[in-house]
């Protein structure tokens, strides 16, 4: 017998309030920072919003994508401006369908074939530059400025051939890399511009005289919601973009190649579902399983999905609290530009900041191996500027030694001095002032050391 509606609200009720009970005795911060205690360089910040939304939508037993997942997809396309968006399972599955859907036949001659180049940095994030590989497309690796640590555009042009089809690039650490003249050049060529945003939900670009959020001026654009992201589901990415055709290519590789496009749990939206004529498929095959690409399943699930709606009312201020985190770093170290190269937002652009990056510089004294050992060893961790120079990576052994499957426009000497020299640590929103004083101080107290 079904159980009444009332009973349903009342017992779905008392669900979420135990789970909100439980987040007050489990998760909710008390703690007061002390010199030593560990500043992580990223983190998740969460309240009783996501712990209800979580509970809510695991009630309901729906887990793949559902309500919530509409609604985030509605919801974050909305924000950024956009018409479209496409939940994902991760931004590493963001950017593969980003660029999968870039060689899909159904483009024509536009379309991004085996042996065609993609226009990129070597001061990559792996999974900007695996699918490019992994097709068989070529990779076409320039180098980055400092200061900005985004692509020197002066090679831009030399970068150009007859095989080039696109240009994917990440904003660095929140970052815009010029996207004026990242687009301009494309389309003066015809080349998809595919914008990986995974570390710059948030930042302002002033493209044509109007301010737009980044990832949403190229053709598609990319975001990550792991835990150290602006916002988080656990894992989870989306792809956005304001074209149609690109929209239904990016959810047919997202859903096993499918040509359907119906949602999840409904059938025959088209209207003909078993009136169509598809490859050699007899007559009425059903469209739920015609496939038009060799596609994946990287879909999201409802959980993350509702966690990400809660996350996403907070993102607005999330964007205020790095800015704010990264200008008081940047002015509490901005005596130490005889030691370090400090970082620099963009000209035209308003960063919403991944985190702060410091280069060691070759008269500083010491080296970033130092300084990140005295930082570790005081509790504040560290990262790398991802993979630094991803040519010298282990997963291109082979290449390098056929000496194949990718090219090197100019010199990549800045990308060998972040690699050897820069290390970057956390602005995001769970830091507190006292975590922003004790990392200034600390560095000024090591810098007058040596």
């Amino acid at each position: 017998m079904k159980e009444s509606p009332d009973l349903d609200s009342i017992l779905r009720r008392e669900a979420i309030e135990a789970a909100i009970k439980y987040y007050e005795f489990k998760h909710k911060e008390t703690t007061v920072f002390s010199p030593g205690d560990r500043i992580g360089y990223a983190g998740r910040v969460f309240d009783e919003k996501e712990i209800a939304a979580l509970i809510d939508a695991s009630l309901d037993f729906w887990l793949t994508a559902g309500r919530y997942a509409d609604k985030f997809e509605k919801d974050f396309a909305k924000f950024l401006g956009t018409k479209y968006c496409s939940l994902t399972n991760s931004g590493s599955s963001a950017n593969l369908l980003a660029f999968m859907a870039l060689t899909s036949p159904k483009l024509g001659v536009r379309r991004i074939r085996k042996g065609d180049e993609v226009i990129t940095v070597a001061a990559a994030f792996p999974t900007t530059v695996a699918p490019i590989i992994q097709y068989g497309a070529v990779p076409v690796f320039l180098d980055i400025t400092l200061t900005g640590y985004n692509m020197d555009f002066s090679m831009l042009e030399s970068a150009l051939s007859d095989k080039t089809k696109a240009v994917m690039l990440t904003h660095t650490l929140g970052n815009p890399f010029d996207i004026q003249k990242v687009r301009d050049f494309c389309d003066k060529h015809d080349l998809w511009l595919v914008e990986d945003n995974c570390d710059a939900l948030g930042s302002k670009y002033l493209y044509n005289g109007e301010w737009k959020y980044t990832g949403t001026i190229g053709h598609i654009g990319t975001s990550s919601f792991y835990p150290p992201h602006h916002i988080t589901m656990g894992e989870g990415g989306a792809v956005y973009t304001d074209d149609p055709q690109l929209k239904r290519l990016v959810e047919s590789f997202r859903d096993w190649g499918r040509d359907c496009w119906c949602p999840s749990g409904r059938d025959n939206t088209c209207s003909q579902r078993f009136d169509q004529q598809f490859g050699e498929l007899p007559r009425g095959y059903d469209h739920k399983y015609v496939y038009s690409h060799f596609g994946y399943n990287l879909k999201a699930t409802e959980m993350q999905a509702a966690i990400g709606c809660a996350q996403l009312e907070k993102l607005p201020e999330f964007i205020r609290a790095r800015r704010r985190n990264w200008l008081f770093l940047r002015k509490g170290l901005d005596d130490l530009t005889s030691q370090f190269v400090l970082p620099e937002p963009a000209e035209n652009s308003e960063p919403s900041w991944f985190g702060f990056l410091l280069t060691v510089k070759k008269n500083a004294g010491f080296t970033r191996d130092e300084i990140v050992a005295d930082f570790e060893k005081n509790g504040i961790q560290t990262r790398p500027l991802f993979a630094g120079n991803i040519i010298k990576h282990p997963c291109f052994d082979e290449m390098r030694e056929n000496r194949s499957g990718y090219r090197v426009v100019g010199e990549l000497s800045n990308t060998e001095t972040i690699t050897n020299c820069s290390f970057w640590f956390g602005v995001y929103p769970g830091m507190t002032r006292e975590m922003l004083d004790f990392i200034i101080s600390l560095t000024k107290q090591f810098a007058a050391g040596r």
